[in-house]
C-alpha cells in the first residue's frame, strides 16, 4: 500500500502518539515510517482537533484520518463517519479500515449505491463502529429512518471538493444538520478550492490546515506530456503508445459512451482491457478494478469516477485521451501515476482548440506543460464501431459512403408473381390485391389477375349492386 513510502527519515508512528494497540498492527502490516501527511496530521488529529488537510494523491490521507479516527471512537466510545464522493473510494477507504481495524474487532458498514440494502440494513442494526458512505445513499437510510447519527463523535469529509462537483453539497448540509455539533470534522483532498472552505469553516472549530503541498500540486515524480492531435488520430496514438510502454496503463475518457466505444475498440487490438464507469453495476465495477489490480488486464479505461478511486502503486502510465472538464480533475487523474514515491508517466491528448483548457491546467499546478511533436503513428485499424469504414473499404458501397450496401438492393425472393405493368417492376414481390389475392405460400393459392381489370369506385359500385337487385 502507499502509506509505506514517502517517509520522513528517523520519525516513527510511535513519535505521533499512536495508541500501543494500533502500533502493533501497523508493524503487521510493515508501516514503519509516516509520510510527510500523517507526520503532520495524525498528532493533532489525536488530540480531538478539527483538520483540513491538503496533499497530492498517493501520499498516505487515507491512514492519515483512519489512526485518529480509530484511537478517538475507541476512547469516546462514539462512532466514526466517513463521507466519499464515489464507490471506489468508498471501496479503497473500506480495504485500509479493515487492513487496519480487523484484529481490533472493528464494525463497520459500506453504504454505497448499488450495494444490496437488506446486508446494508443488518450492519447498520449491529451498531457498527464506522460508517463509509456515498451521500446519496446515506439519505436514503435517514430518510426511511433506519439509521441515526446521533452517536457520530467523528466526521471526514474526504475528497469534500468533488462531492461539491457532483452537485451533492444538499445532501451533505441534510447529514450535517444530523449530526450532533460536539464532535471532530477533519477534511482531505489534494485540491482545496476557496469555496470548499468557506463551506468547511461553517461546521468547523478553529481548524488546523495542513498543507504538505500547495492546492493542485503534482506529485514532482510524475512526468507529464502534451501531444496535440486530431480527434480521428488519437486512438492510432494511443496504441502506439501502448506499444512502446509495457506496464499498466489508465486511460481517461471524458463521457460514458466513450469509454465503452475505446474499451471496444482496444479489445478489438487484442489488448487486455477492462472499463469502469457509472453504467456498469456495482459488481461489474468491482470485477474490472480487481482485474486491473491484480494484473488480469493491462489496461483501464475509465471516467472521472475513477481519478480519485483507485489506489494502484505500480500504474505506470496515466493517458488523458480526453481533458477533463475541470483543472481540478486533471490534478487527480494525473495523481493516480506516481504513487508511493515511484516514477510515473502522464500522457494528454488534446486537439488543436482546446488551448484554453491547457492554460487553465498549467496556472493550477503552475508549471508548463511539455508539447511534445507527434510521432510516426500507426496505420490506420479499422475498428468494431466504425462498420461504415469498412463497408467503404471493401467496395460494398455503391454510391458514397452513405449507400446501401449491395445485398440491401437484391430483389426479394418470393413465391408469387409479380403483377406486370408500369406499376409493378419484375423485382418486387406480389402483393395483396384485395380480390382475393395473396401470395403464395400465405394459405390461399394464387390466382390470375386481368391487367385490363380496374376496380370501381364505390357509387359505381353501389349503383350496379341496385341494378343487380332490380333486374333480379
Amino acid at each position: 500500500m502507499s502509506e509505506t513510502k514517502l517517509s520522513v527519515q528517523g520519525v516513527t508512528f510511535e513519535d505521533l502518539g499512536v495508541s500501543p494497540k494500533l502500533l502493533k498492527v501497523l508493524a503487521g502490516l510493515k508501516f514503519n515510517t509516516p509520510t510527510p501527511i500523517q507526520l503532520k496530521a495524525i498528532p493533532i488529529a489525536t488530540m480531538g482537533k478539527d483538520v483540513i488537510g491538503i496533499a497530492q494523491t498517493g501520499t498516505g490521507k487515507t491512514l492519515a484520518f483512519a489512526l485518529p479516527m480509530l484511537q478517538q471512537i475507541s476512547q469516546l466510545k462514539k462512532q466514526g463517519l466517513i463521507l466519499v464522493p464515489t464507490r471506489e473510494l468508498a471501496i479503497q477507504v473500506e480495504e485500509q479500515f479493515l487492513a487496519v481495524g480487523r484484529s481490533l474487532g472493528l464494525r463497520h458498514t459500506l453504504l454505497i449505491g448499488g450495494g444490496s440494502m437488506a446486508r446494508q440494513v443488518d450492519q447498520i442494526r449491529r451498531n457498527p463502529h464506522v460508517i463509509i458512505a456515498t451521500p446519496g445513499r446515506m439519505i436514503d437510510h435517514l430518510q426511511t429512518k433506519r439509521l441515526s447519527l446521533s452517536r457520530v463523535g467523528v466526521l471526514v469529509l474526504d475528497e469534500a471538493d468533488r462531492m461539491l462537483d457532483m452537485g451533492f453539497a444538499p445532501q451533505i448540509k441534510q447529514i450535517l444538520e444530523r449530526i450532533p455539533k460536539e464532535r471532530q470534522t477533519m477534511l482531505f483532498s489534494a485540491t482545496m478550492p476557496p469555496e470548499i472552505v468557506k463551506i468547511a469553516a461553517q461546521h468547523m472549530k478553529l481548524p488546523v490546515r495542513i498543507e504538505i503541498a500547495r492546492s493542485g500540486t503534482v506529485a514532482a515524480q510524475v512526468d507529464q506530456e502534451l501531444f496535440v492531435v486530431r480527434k480521428d488520430d488519437k486512438i492510432r496514438l494511443l496504441e502506439k503508445l501502448l506499444n512502446e510502454y509495457k506496464g499498466t496503463v489508465l486511460v481517461f475518457s471524458r463521457t460514458k459512451h466513450g469509454a465503452r466505444k475505446l474499451c471496444r475498440a482496444l479489445d478489438y487490438m487484442k489488448y487486455s482491457v477492462a472499463e469502469i464507469h457509472s453504467n456498469l453495476s456495482l459488481g461489474q465495477r468491482r470485477k474490472s478494478m480487481e482485474g486491473f489490480k491484480s494484473g488480469r488486464y493491462r489496461v483501464l479505461v475509465a471516467t472521472d469516477i475513477a481519478a480519485r478511486g483507485i489506489d494502484v502503486s505500480n500504474i505506470e502510465l496515466v493517458v488523458n485521451y480526453d481533458l477533463p472538464d475541470s483543472p481540478d480533475d486533471y490534478v487527480h487523474r494525473v495523481g493516480r501515476t506516481g504513487r508511493a514515491g515511484k516514477v510515473g508517466r502522464a500522457i494528454s491528448f488534446i486537439m488543436p482548440d482546446q488551448q484554453g483548457k491547457v492554460r487553465m491546467i498549467e496556472r493550477l499546478v503552475r508549471q508548463q506543460l511539455r508539447v511534445s511533436p507527434l510521432p510516426e503513428l500507426p496505420a490506420h485499424r479499422t475498428l468494431p464501431h466504425e462498420p461504415w469504414r469498412a463497408n467503404l473499404q471493401s467496395g460494398r458501397f455503391s454510391r458514397g459512403a452513405m449507400a446501401k450496401p449491395e445485398r440491401w438492393a437484391r430483389p426479394r425472393q418470393s413465391g408469387g408473381a409479380a403483377r406486370q405493368g408500369s406499376k409493378w417492376s419484375n423485382n418486387r414481390p406480389a402483393r395483396h390485391s384485395g380480390h382475393g389475392y395473396k401470395p403464395q405460400g400465405q394459405g390461399q393459392a394464387v390466382k390470375s389477375v386481368d391487367a385490363s381489370y380496374v376496380k370501381p369506385s364505390k357509387p359505381q359500385a353501389k349503383r350496379q349492386n341496385n341494378l343487380a337487385r332490380i333486374h333480379t
